[in-house]
Formats: C-alpha cells, structure tokens, sequence
C-alpha cells in the first residue's frame, strides 16, 4: 500500500486503518511506545535489524499520521523521546482485538502443522508388524 493511501478520502474505513500501520516497523512500534515512551536509540535497541534511517522514516510517517509526538529536549547532546498520541494509543487498543485473533491463527497453524508432520511420519513408516 502506498503512503497517498493514508491521505486518500475516498476509502473505506479498513483501507483508512490498514495505511497507516503498513510497513514491516509500524505495529512492532506501536506497541513499544503503548508501555512508554522511547528514545530512538533504545528502539533501535530493541528491534535487530532496524536500520536509524528506517526508524527515522517510519517514525516521520507515524508523526504524519498523528500517531506519535516527537520530543526535543535542550540540552547537550540533544534528547529526542517519542510517545504515542491519544490517537495513536486509540488505534493500538482497536488493534488489540485484531491481535488476540492472529494469535488464534497462528496457535491453529501450529496445531495444524502438527497434525501433518505426525500424518506424514505415520505414512512413511508403513505398517508396523504385530507382536
């Protein structure tokens, strides 16, 4: 999805939603800036294979959106946190839902997974004689 999608009026509410966390970063930073707020280099820390280029853009990108504040303190060196907005914390509450059903999803792969590897090593086994 494309950023024009995240400014387009003419979508529905899903499509809406869906543009402003797409990306590989934006809902993993959502939900470390729900538990408090982060200075850049603790989130980048915290995420291996978060580049400070990415993380500078995608943080832009939410501030954008009005999903995080960016702030500036005084002061050598200059200290930047960032925290969600009250919008940026509605959306992570109406993801939650979203969450707790990927989960399901995941636990039922598992399960389901599973049950093939047990089905396929039953299979090439064969018949195993009585005693």
């Amino acid at each position: 999805m494309t950023r024009s999608r995240a400014r387009d009026l003419n979508v529905c509410g899903v499509t809406a939603a869906i543009a402003v966390i797409d990306g590989k970063w934006k809902t993993i930073l959502l939900w470390l800036l729900e538990t408090a707020p982060r200075r850049p280099g603790e989130l980048i820390r915290r995420l291996p294979g978060l580049t400070e280029k990415v993380l500078t853009q995608t943080l832009r990108e939410m501030e954008a959106d009005g999903l995080v504040h960016r702030e500036v303190y005084d002061g050598r060196p200059l200290k930047t946190v960032y925290s969600l907005t009250d919008f940026g914390r509605e959306l992570s509450e109406a993801l939650a839902p979203l969450s707790d059903w990927g989960h399901r999803r995941l636990e039922k792969l598992a399960l389901e997974q599973a049950a093939r590897k047990e089905q396929t090593g039953e299979e090439r086994a064969g018949p195993q004689p009585v005693s």
